[in-house]
């Protein structure tokens, strides 16, 4: 066995080592060529759309059709644990948690400025008008709908199931224990698995991170004028990589449960005081009007390839990068729900993790974006215009057309940077997991270091490109991990059998 004691604990030196050194070499060459590594990661992104686009529709919503089935099957009766075994986490901390963890930044950083862009460069059809505005809501659900919840609940599923009811390592190489044996997967196949979780989710994070700096920057901004650029968001990633070291080091109960409750309670306020004080029939009405499209338009939303590219590289910008960026989240969204979903059974978990916070991301989306879309379309406001100058003031130039917009920026920032700390606390942890043969209680010590990695990645991706390096890398990352997951459903299915 490679596992050993260390200075930093319990360590599988193999998975450590090859991991910690590449991902160090990663930064120092990203730091002093940014602008080579930037064209590198540019020409990787657009090699995989255009060539490897189509896997990735076919792949995600394959894995959505599965995890239904499961849970409707006879199999949702499995517990994940023993028979008798309850769940460790009320139903609200065990939501706000695997809610915080998948979604947290993303949704506060594109739940505005998504449906602005799709408004003015719609997918098909005329922009800056009432049925770009119509398709523009019903993109941005279907974006942060089933399909990305679906990565994670089959990651966690698995992870979860060969932990706690087999009594496997916390790995996803364990997962795969019914296809390889014993054998493989302690052996090479094993460890480049778990070399490729840990790849994933440095990178799927750091997108997340970079993502969260840009929008504290320009919240900083707009409540109390202070300058943005890449140098604010290098320092406000330093900043909040201490806090979250900090935050990942007192450990789940202390740390991750308190900040994800707290943090859901303060993004529900703010829905509500949008909800009363903005369009609230115009947003009721489209929000019923974007589900009925949504349920409507779903099969042919998760097939569109744009064949005969009536808008080149819209679906790559925007779908393939939502899809890979989930991708690349699976290692550690799921790796992290499967710790805190012992207990639940199968039925339980899927339709917890695919529904609940679907519709929970639906209610936010529904009210910003329509509050937003009823600016500019209904009043001829002016933040589409902005958005497509700096996507990450798209939330707080929204606020500008409502009362208490400066309580509302402040809040919001707030909300951000909790989401930043719990998103990577989630992450460090997870990482500190895996690399150190899944201790489900890794040390404080191994959190710091990759805290520290994570928080490195994250600069260096946004000196070499900001927003287009960090999308680059989620999709380079993206696909070996989902070739990971096909082999994960067949185990599972393999796995489930010998229950009945």
């Amino acid at each position: 066995m490679s596992e050993k004691r260390s200075i930093l604990g319990k360590l599988d030196r193999p998975i450590f080592a090859i991991s910690s050194i590449i991902m160090i070499l990663f930064v120092f060459f990203t730091l002093l060529q940014p602008k080579e590594a930037g064209q590198t990661f540019n020409t990787v992104q657009n090699f995989v759309a255009d060539n490897l686009g189509w896997s990735y529709l076919i792949g995600v919503t394959f894995f959505l059709c599965f995890a239904l089935f499961i849970a409707l099957s006879k199999y949702g009766r499995i517990i994940l644990g023993e028979d008798d075994e309850k769940p460790e986490y009320s139903t609200l901390s065990w939501f706000a948690m695997l809610f915080a963890a998948g979604m947290g930044i993303g949704l506060l950083f594109w739940g505005v400025s998504e449906p602005m862009m799709h408004y003015t460069t719609p997918p098909f059809g005329q922009p800056s008008t009432v049925e770009s505005a119509q398709i523009a809501m019903q993109y941005t659900f279907f974006h942060w709908g089933m399909h990305p919840w679906s990565i994670y609940t089959m990651v966690g599923l698995t992870m979860a199931y060969f932990q706690f009811r087999k009594g496997l390592p916390a790995l996803v190489s364990s997962t795969l224990y019914p296809l390889l044996g014993e054998k493989g997967v302690n052996g090479w196949i094993g460890k480049f698995v778990d070399i490729l979780a840990v790849f994933a989710t440095i990178f799927g994070v750091a997108t997340s991170l970079g993502l969260g700096a840009m929008q504290i920057g320009t919240g900083l901004n707009y409540a109390y004028g202070l300058p943005t650029g890449t140098t604010t968001t290098v320092v406000i990633i330093v900043v909040v990589t201490v806090l979250f070291i900090t935050s990942a080091v007192t450990g789940i109960e202390r740390g991750i449960r308190f900040l994800s409750t707290t943090n859901l309670a303060l993004l529900f306020i703010v829905m509500v005081f949008m909800l009363i004080v903005g369009p609230t029939r115009f947003i009721f009405n489209g929000f019923t009007e974007t589900i009925g499209s949504y349920l409507q338009n779903i099969f042919q939303m998760s097939f569109w390839t744009d064949t005969f590219e009536t808008k080149p590289g819209w679906v790559g910008r925007w779908t393939i990068f939502y899809w890979s960026w989930g991708l690349a989240w699976g290692p550690f969204v799921g790796a992290f729900i499967a710790r805190v979903s012992k207990g639940r059974s199968v039925r339980e978990y899927i339709l917890g993790v695919v529904i609940a916070p679907t519709l929970m991301s639906f209610m936010w989306l529904g009210v910003m974006g329509n509050s937003a879309l009823y600016i500019d379309v209904v009043q001829h406001g002016g933040i589409a215009a902005q958005v497509a100058e700096d996507m990450s003031t798209a939330i707080f130039a929204m606020f500008e057309y409502y009362p208490l917009a400066g309580v509302l920026t402040i809040l919001t920032t707030l909300i951000i940077a909790i989401f930043f700390i719990t998103s990577a606390d989630s992450a460090t942890f997870v990482l500190a997991m895996y690399t150190s043969g899944g201790e489900l209680n890794p040390t404080a010590r191994l959190k710091i270091v990759w805290g520290l990695i994570v928080g490195s990645v994250a600069v260096a991706l946004m000196i070499a490109g900001g927003l287009d390096a960090l999308q680059s890398a989620s999709i380079t990352v993206g696909f070996p991990f989902m070739i990971v997951m096909f082999a994960m459903t067949l185990s599972l299915i393999k796995a489930f059998r010998g229950e009945f």
